[in-house]
């Protein structure tokens, strides 16, 4: 499983380089290339979506899949309503919290069912794909934008994975804590984002 999660990830941080040396404004960014930075340039996106993979990852089994699928492919409905013009209240709020809540539930080491687990990021990632959706560039194609969201979100997705497997194997009583840390980290920078909202 460890080879396949390094191989997943690095596999999609090569797909979404030659995107990201032509998204500097003048060397041709498209909807795409704008899609793939839109997460990985607002630290609240980035922190969920990393928290997911994590989150994923310390609960293992079928989590480690389900959590991130659910992610994406709620996400992705998000990303419809918002590019629709269809509200969501409270989206910032929504995005803040599930900073909090996600850091918060790896610090706590929550064992959530995986119907509970998949349920609430499941509700967080409308939330982001909602303000990605809003934020397409107007000459940008929605396909080519969505397409590039989603992508860089199941890298960090990945990426998460990939940190929580790599502190885990420090040893089990340590790398635990040090997992747990994370996400008291995560759960900190959430509470400072949510301040700067209110």
């Amino acid at each position: 499983m460890n080879r396949l999660v390094r191989t997943g990830l690095l596999a999609s941080l090569a797909a979404a380089l030659p995107t990201l040396a032509f998204a500097h404004t003048g060397h041709g960014a498209d909807g795409f290339a704008h899609g793939v930075l839109h997460p990985l340039t607002g630290l609240d996106h980035l922190l969920a979506m990393v928290a997911v993979g994590i989150f994923a990852g310390q609960l293992g089994g079928r989590a480690l899949w389900a959590v991130p699928a659910t992610f994406l492919a709620l996400m992705a409905a998000g990303g419809m309503l918002g590019v629709a013009g269809i509200d969501v209240p409270w989206v910032e709020i929504g995005i803040a919290g599930s900073v909090i809540a996600l850091g918060g539930a790896i610090a706590l080491g929550l064992r959530a069912p995986l119907a509970v687990a998949m349920a609430v990021t499941g509700l967080f990632a409308i939330f982001h794909g909602h303000a990605h959706g809003t934020e397409i560039p107007e000459a940008a194609s929605g396909a080519a934008y969505g397409l590039g969201f989603l992508l860089a979100t199941a890298a960090l997705h990945l990426a998460g994975i990939g940190l929580g497997t790599a502190i885990g194997r420090t040893g089990s009583e340590r790398g635990a804590v040090l997992v747990q840390g994370t996400g008291a980290a995560i759960a900190v920078a959430g509470i400072a984002i949510l301040a700067g909202i209110a």
